[in-house]
């Protein structure tokens, strides 16, 4: 929900921050414009980036995203979440900000014939910055997005042709499996995060059309949540073979303002997030809000109702406990402070929850005493916050088959 305040503020601090989010972009915009030739020509080296619109599906706005006058270094850090975290918030958008979403209309599964997809396809397969030269038929649209899920991105361009300058470096992996019209989409997913390919990756190449076997375009903002939720039930089904844990042990970390208290118990596996979003923080507006999602050792049934973050949040917790070979019931708190002033995107989750993760625990006797050490970082009471969950009632009374396993 956003808040009316910033239709009456329109920059005038009214919110309480040093700087508007919404000022921030427009500034961008004019850096971007200035940066593009007069006949619409754009130089510069993608990080690589594709984007998928999902307006108007099935005929979605597809492309390549491009910085227009970046070099291949500084073009890379623009998709590279363990970079952007050593960015400020307005850093973060400015920077992301400049990637230019030069696209076209295409139809999810008719298109793939269209030298502008053929070329954003063979862009998608890289693991590098290329060197890219776009013209666009039309000035830039000041169409700037960010989001929950989404990260930022710059101003909307009309594609009118395309081509790389420099051949893509692809993993060997990925050229195989990009080829593999025999492969399952999940199969393929599983197969690329164990060989190394990161997130970033995997999500671009289901959203451009190169995964499985039922080719089509995916909007950005769903084969995020996708590639998060595939590979997470593929650590579903490998943890619920090993032993539970030995100890009750709590993680603590986050990142821009989202914070994070992981609880793993040694129990099952079942997994519940809460989400506190605080007065003033970005889309709480005046008044706080207290969400609530689980699943337990049969994976989540149905979408979450917390959207993208549930499955983003998920997935850190499943690696660990996939690294450590043991399984866990996992209770997690995410609150979202003022400090998250802007919405930067769903990776701001995931990096948030591996940072935790990788930091030492702290070990309990008691579930009891877990909470009470847990409710000592969380800014909001407990008495606010506990009621809302249903796994905490199942710690407490709940008889477990785990004294035989």
């Amino acid at each position: 929900m956003k808040r009316n305040i910033c239709i009456n503020c329109k920059g005038k601090g009214l919110c309480g921050r040093s700087l508007c989010p919404i000022l921030e972009k427009f500034r961008t915009m004019e850096s971007v414009s200035s940066a593009v030739s007069s006949d619409g020509t754009i130089f510069g080296a993608s990080p690589p980036a594709v984007f998928v619109g999902r307006y108007g599906y099935p005929q979605v706005r597809a492309g390549p995203m491009i910085p227009p006058e970046m070099d291949a270094a500084a073009a890379q850090v623009l998709e590279d979440p363990k970079q952007l975290l050593n960015m400020d918030i307005q850093d973060v958008i400015a920077e992301r900000s400049r990637l230019v979403r030069a696209s076209t209309t295409l139809n999810i599964r008719g298109s793939f014939e269209n030298k502008l997809l053929l070329k954003s396809q063979e862009l998608a397969l890289s693991r590098s910055a290329v060197d890219t030269e776009a013209k666009l038929s039309k000035p830039l649209s000041c169409k700037l997005k960010f989001d929950d899920v989404l990260t930022p991105m710059g101003p909307v361009g009309e594609l009118k042709d395309f081509d790389l300058a420099e051949n893509p470096k692809v993993p060997r992996k990925v050229d195989y499996l990009g080829y593999d019209t025999d492969a399952l989409t999940k199969d393929a997913v599983s197969e690329l995060f164990g060989g190394g390919v990161d997130c970033q990756h995997i999500t671009r190449l289901l959203s451009i059309g190169l995964l499985g076997q039922d080719r089509r375009l995916v909007p950005t903002r769903w084969s995020i949540t996708a590639t998060d939720d595939m590979i997470g039930k593929d650590f579903i089904d490998k943890i619920r073979d090993y032993q539970p844990i030995k100890e009750i042990s709590v993680f603590s970390g986050g990142c821009f303002g989202n914070y994070f208290e992981i609880l793993l118990v040694p129990r099952i596996y079942s997994f519940e997030l809460l989400e506190i979003w605080m007065e003033k923080s970005v889309w709480s507006g005046n008044s706080s809000w207290i969400g609530q999602d689980m699943e337990g050792l049969d994976g989540k049934k149905g979408y979450s109702n917390l959207t993208g973050g549930y499955y983003a949040a998920r997935l850190p917790a499943l690696e660990y406990l996939a690294r450590i070979r043991k399984q866990a019931t996992v209770f997690m708190i995410r609150e979202i402070t003022p400090e998250y002033w802007a919405p930067l995107g769903v990776w701001v989750v995931r990096e948030a929850v591996r940072k935790a993760l990788g930091n030492s625990p702290r070990i309990f006797d008691t579930v009891e005493q877990a909470l009470d050490d847990m409710a000592t970082r969380v800014r909001t009471p407990a008495k606010e916050w506990k009621p809302s969950s249903r796994l905490l009632d199942d710690l407490k009374f709940q008889t477990t088959l785990d004294a035989f396993l």
